[in-house]
């Protein structure tokens, strides 16, 4: 009898109902992929998983060999290597198994780094996957077919992101002007909903037992009766690890948690209508440091959510190695507040990996 193998098939919302509107019975990556997908054989798996919300929501068996075809199945790109599939089992966003709850199943958490280093064995597909990790997620897959448990999403998060562009660097963005003649019209929240953010991050930090750290030049501010000088987690240096050009960079970013010398999590918060200095920031500290394994958070409106995936992956960032879109995620402010409404009881028992949840991925190579 032949061994089947387990793969790795990556979706977002958008796509994952395209590919069930047009009957579920074809599977397609983009060319990149096709060396891979010439591995993929009859009888295989695909797991299915839906990028952003991190559940997963489906089981294809193969049924042909690798094929290229362009007839239309997605709205925004054609992935014309394709194979044909049989849908063994599917799930709705709402029902998906969230691959948080399978930690001490999968191999994949085991990966030595930060708290979301996991995070890169979603960034491509088809993936081989071991066998053991295929098999559990076919049993909870399957399970979670047979008796459905509705867990809520945030309806922004099934939203499609910015359309990826092809260069030679691989797939990025071209944001449009914001020199248009009729510009898009946007709210300033500063100083405000930056002050209050950066409060909210540093004020969360502290509480879960982490020393915290606010940009040089931000320490004198204060967020209501709050100052963020008198917060007592709060470091007054960082630890001498780096050269001088990258210690000054990290002085500057806008929220660091810290446990002893080691930086747990960066933040930098976005709310204005122009320039992303945080995005500068955060790929200055990868050109210098690109073995820096810190996982990094970039907080802004949700009314800025599409101008945040459409900077991050812009040509200039994707040049990175690591590019920025593959280690920076997204919060939203809303998402941020809501959360720390329902967490602040046991606030001190949570874990730097619950950002995971409240965060998206930014990586355009995941929606393949």
């Amino acid at each position: 009898m032949a061994v089947r193998n387990y793969w790795l098939d990556l979706f977002t919302p958008v796509t994952w109902q395209e590919f069930l509107q047009s009957g579920g019975k074809v599977s397609g990556f983009r060319d990149s992929r096709w060396n891979t997908l010439q591995k993929v054989k009859p009888g295989d798996y695909f797991l299915c998983y839906v990028t952003g919300i991190s559940r997963w929501i489906g089981l294809l068996e193969i049924t042909s060999e690798p094929f290229r075809d362009t007839a239309p199945i997605w709205k925004d790109e054609s992935f014309p290597c394709r194979v044909k599939v049989k849908v063994i089992a599917k799930l709705t966003p709402e029902t998906g198994v969230p691959v948080k709850e399978m930690k001490d199943q999968l191999s994949v958490f085991q990966t030595a780094g930060g708290a979301l280093s996991w995070t890169g064995h979603f960034r491509g597909s088809p993936t081989k996957w071991k066998t053991a990790d295929g098999e559990a997620v076919v049993q909870s897959v399957l399970q979670a077919a047979e008796s459905p448990v509705v867990r809520p999403i945030d309806p922004v998060k099934l939203k499609y992101r910015p359309k990826a562009l092809k260069a030679k660097i691989g797939l990025v963005t071209v944001p449009e002007s914001e020199g248009t003649d009729q510009p898009e019209q946007e709210v300033i929240k500063e100083p405000a909903a930056h002050t209050e953010i950066q409060w909210l991050l540093l004020k969360l930090g502290s509480d879960m037992g982490f020393s915290v750290w606010v940009a040089r030049n931000d320490r004198s501010r204060s967020f209501g009766a709050h100052r963020f000088a008198e917060l007592p987690a709060l470091k007054s240096s960082l630890p001498l690890q780096f050269d001088d050009a990258t210690n000054r960079t990290i002085e500057l970013i806008d929220v660091l948690w810290l446990d002893r010398n080691s930086i747990v999590a960066a933040f930098e918060i976005e709310s204005t209508t122009s320039i992303y200095s945080g995005l500068l920031r955060m790929a200055d500290l990868v050109a210098m440091q690109p073995n820096l394994n810190i996982p990094l958070f970039l907080v802004a409106p949700e009314e800025r959510r599409e101008k945040v995936f459409a900077e991050v992956n812009r040509p200039t960032f994707s040049r990175l190695d690591p590019r920025l879109a593959e280690i920076c995620r997204y919060i939203s402010f809303d998402a941020l507040r809501e959360r720390l409404g329902r967490v602040k009881d046991f606030v001190r028992y949570l874990k730097p990996d619950f950002l995971e949840e409240l965060s998206e991925a930014c990586d355009l190579e995941q929606e393949s």
